[in-house]
């Protein structure tokens, strides 16, 4: 009876034993499947997060209008994006890294787009006539789209239709503060000199037109505008844009540089007002 209560009792704790066995085994269980579907959870929320900074970043007014003849190619991994492809001058790279970087979410940027233009000439004809394009692209004051642009020797001749002569002198304005350019033949029409008097509604009409544009391309443009204007481009200018009211920060020289800040960025696309906070130094 002795050895039956003994070897009962060893039973006892062999079950135990093994129940605390199998209870620490169904434990691990739990928790690797735990982990395995929270690390799921994860990956599914990063590549969430990374499909809408691409989608975001295409549906951009920059990638789709000024960037849309450019081959781009962009990619996003746990909100790092990469650029790669072809832009046709240094500005439109500068360009498409401000713009992905203003996107929400996006941690940081790898650019890694090439220059077409990099091998040639910095002022040659096709380069100037590249950079004029884009300058007069990103300006919604003048018909960037009906201005035909000509290079010479650093000569730039505009042709194409103005809405009015204060377009015409604008783009005028805007070609000659291109770096590289010697002088500006402006040989454009005015709208409201060719039209009759009853027309000349319709050349308001294409001065007004004001697009939606979003925050993040309104503020790689503002900063991209400053860059390669040559009365701008060594401005320490610090830009943020929300709901199209684009802010201004850093440090002029004089007033007149802080002044001329504010008038260029009132002139880029989609911006509705300044608020100009750069201290004159």
């Amino acid at each position: 009876m002795k050895y039956l209560k003994e070897y009962s009792d060893v039973e006892e704790i062999h079950l135990k034993k093994g129940s605390r066995t199998m209870k620490t085994k169904i434990y691990s269980i739990l928790i690797v499947t735990i982990l395995s579907m929270f690390i799921a959870g994860i990956a599914v929320s990063a590549s969430e997060k990374d499909e809408r900074i691409v989608l975001s970043a295409k549906q951009t007014y920059v990638f789709k209008t000024v960037l849309k003849d450019d081959d781009v190619t962009i990619k996003s991994k746990d909100g790092q994006v990469t650029l790669t492809g072809m832009v046709s001058q240094e500005s439109d790279k500068t360009l498409a890294g401000e713009t992905a970087g203003g996107i929400p979410e996006v941690t940081s940027v790898i650019n890694k787009l090439n220059v077409k233009y990099v091998a040639a000439s910095v002022y040659s004809n096709a380069w100037l006539i590249t950079r004029v394009k884009s300058t007069l692209l990103f300006h919604r004051n003048v018909n960037a789209r009906g201005t035909e642009v000509l290079a010479a020797d650093g000569v730039i001749t505009l042709r194409g239709v103005a809405a009015n002569r204060a377009q015409k002198d604008l783009t005028t304005e805007y070609a000659k503060d291109v770096e590289g350019v010697k002088e500006v033949k402006n040989e454009m029409a005015v709208f409201t000199d060719i039209v009759k008097p009853m027309d000349k509604s319709v050349a308001k009409k294409m001065n007004d037109v004001t697009e939606s544009i979003d925050d993040a391309s309104i503020t790689a443009l503002t900063r991209t505008v400053f860059l390669t204007h040559r009365s701008t481009s060594a401005l320490k200018t610090d830009v943020s844009t929300k709901a199209g009211v684009v802010t201004l920060g850093g440090k002029a020289k004089n007033a007149a540089e802080k002044s001329l800040a504010a008038k260029l960025a009132r002139d880029v696309h989609g911006v509705k007002s300044v608020v100009n906070n750069m201290t004159v130094e």
